[in-house]
């Protein structure tokens, strides 16, 4: 089955990043970055937030938007929003579907979001919460991904035990 993709558009902040790659290699998923970057990848925090799992991240830059689309042309791409109307859960998620997420700062910019309203995904909050952060979103929606793809080329070994209270 196609690995799934996350797609980061202009991160800012290297830990994110890092742990974002992170899970990409945890969950069989390919990292993409739209630049400009906050950070050089090549700083400690990426490294350190990334542990010793970065050299396995299968990870593509992209010089801007319009890069990422040149070189991803049939890209089926769910764009994660406070924005949508539709939650992540509603959404179905194709094998090798992009999951894209936006800055830390300001999100996806609006004239992106125009082009793709049926893409659009929220993840719901409470009150007046604005956002949660980078790397907890991309878990959210990535787990919900493959969980609709019955977790495809994931290892499932062992058994959920139950607890046994005594009292």
């Amino acid at each position: 089955m196609p690995a799934l993709n996350i797609v980061l558009y202009e991160p800012e902040i290297p830990a994110n990043t890092g742990n974002i790659g992170r899970t990409c290699v945890a969950a069989g998923a390919r990292l993409h970055l739209i630049e400009p970057l906050g950070f050089q990848l090549n700083e400690k925090a990426i490294k350190r937030a990334g542990m010793d799992y970065w050299q396995d991240l299968d990870v593509t830059r992209y010089v801007d938007w319009q890069d990422f689309l040149g070189k991803n042309p049939d890209a089926e791409i769910y764009m994660a929003t406070t924005k949508a109307r539709k939650l992540y859960t509603e959404a179905r998620y194709a094998p090798g579907c992009y999951l894209m997420f936006g800055k830390e700062s300001a999100g996806i910019p609006e004239e992106i979001l125009k082009e793709y309203p049926e893409s659009c995904v929220r993840i719901p909050m409470v009150g007046e919460t604005r956002s949660l952060n980078l790397s907890n979103s991309v878990a959210i929606v990535l787990y919900e991904a493959l969980r609709q793809n019955q977790f495809a080329d994931m290892k499932l070994e062992g058994q959920l035990h139950r607890l046994s209270w005594e009292g």
